[in-house]
């Protein structure tokens, strides 16, 4: 299974997204954003799964992301 790194501008938005992914099933992880993602301070979710669908759930959501990653 894929794995990947969602960012976001804030802890609270990645707690958010947390929820929103977890209440269909996606197991996330919070992280601080790797540096190589995105400049200054934030928060990620790592997660693995159908990438597509998890950012179809954020969008519905009304939740904004800054990058999307895959892990390798």
């Amino acid at each position: 299974m894929n794995r990947y790194t969602i960012a976001f501008t804030s802890v609270t938005i990645a707690l958010k997204a947390q929820s929103v992914l977890r209440s269909h099933d996606f197991f996330t992880e919070i992280i601080r954003t790797p540096r190589n993602l995105a400049s200054g301070c934030g928060y990620s979710l790592v997660l693995g799964g159908d990438i597509e669908k998890a950012i179809d759930y954020l969008e519905r959501a009304g939740i904004k992301y800054k990058a999307v990653m895959e892990n390798r």
